[in-house]
């Protein structure tokens, strides 16, 4: 009986030596993925965008319509004569940019409706995924900021200093230049906040999927298939021109072919990602107003509630435009059918 206890508790201190090397292995070999120096692609963007030769037209145009016509006798009168065109290019920026932020882009979601910080992920398991303050406020992480490191860190998910941060850049690396201007001008206008939002603390699960290789780091995502990030944005359009673009914020859940399935590191109680290509596990027979009461309501086409992450999506895809959800509703009918993710 004694000798059988012994092998018992050798086994047991085995077992707990094993787990406690296996964790200190991937807690070193995650520190070092997120210690590694990136390199990128650097470009500066103008913030804002400035007013193009057809706005400029326009403008002219609106303000000799509001004017009475002149005399004959009268010399030509320039029109735009003391209008501060980038102030208008700025104003028009801002207003592009809230609405980019409210509703495709989400980002109100992961740094808060005053964009002082907020919580994408506080799970034990998961860990304290918390969105940086990015106003101009004490205890911004972009105070500093040129658009060169907006860029890099929304678009390729590397830090300033090289490092790799966890902003889920590959849903945002097909992000046009001017969108990102306009949402860097529409966070800039806001109120400065003063927040300091600690540092992204993460628990087992993620520790684990980092160290084996589950869960790749964005940057080494982004980097390894790199593209060319357009200047500007489609026309927004119901097409699926404009729809495979929209879409791409879809894939950070959905999968680049929208197949579905769990999603790598999310909290335990989120479902998997839906199918969202026309296959008959995916969203074949559904109608353009189900698609838009999933989006907006959090209905499924047989009534029932949908769940979290997606039930977060509504007051965001409420926001979008008719037109932009047409737009997505016509590429999604284009992608190919593929069954279920697993």
């Amino acid at each position: 009986m004694k000798k059988a206890l012994k092998i018992a508790g050798i086994g047991v201190l085995s077992l707990v030596f094993g787990a406690l090397a296996f964790a200190g292995w991937a807690m070193y070999a995650t520190h070092i993925k997120l210690s590694k120096v990136y390199e990128t692609h650097r470009v500066e963007i103008p913030m804002p965008f400035p007013l193009s030769e057809a706005e400029i037209t326009a403008l002219r145009e609106e303000r000799k319509a509001a004017d009475p016509p002149p005399s004959p006798e009268a010399p030509p009168i320039d029109y735009l004569e003391g209008v501060d065109l980038n102030a208008i290019a700025m104003e028009r920026a801002v207003a592009r940019g809230q609405h980019l932020v409210e509703s495709r882009f989400v980002c109100v979601e992961c740094h808060g409706a005053n964009f002082g910080g907020g919580t994408m992920v506080d799970d034990p398991l998961v860990g304290q995924l918390l969105g940086p303050n990015l106003t101009l406020g004490k205890g911004s992480r972009t105070l500093e900021y040129t658009m060169a490191d907006w860029d890099r860190m929304v678009r390729h998910g590397v830090r300033p200093d090289g490092t790799p941060g966890l902003m889920p850049s590959d849903d945002f690396v097909g992000m046009a230049d001017r969108e990102l201007s306009d949402i860097v001008a529409y966070i800039r206008s806001l109120p400065p906040v003063d927040a300091e939002v600690p540092p992204v603390s993460l628990g087992p699960l993620l520790v684990v999927l980092c160290a084996t290789g589950e869960m790749e780091i964005e940057a080494d995502k982004v980097l390894s298939h790199p593209v060319e990030h357009p200047v500007d944005p489609p026309e927004v359009a119901a097409t699926a021109e404009f729809g495979a673009h929209a879409a791409q914020v879809c894939t950070g859940c959905h999968r680049s072919n929208f197949e579905g399935g769990p999603i790598v590191g999310a909290p335990p109680d989120w479902a998997p990602a839906r199918n969202i290509t026309p296959h008959a596990e995916g969203i074949q027979g559904w109608t353009y107003e189900q698609f838009v009461a999933a989006l907006r309501e959090s209905k499924r086409p047989d009534g029932t509630a949908l769940r979290e992450p997606m039930t977060k999506m509504a007051p965001y895809a409420a926001k979008m435009s008719d037109t932009e959800l047409q737009g997505l509703w016509a590429y999604l009918q284009t992608v190919p059918a593929v069954p279920q993710g697993k």
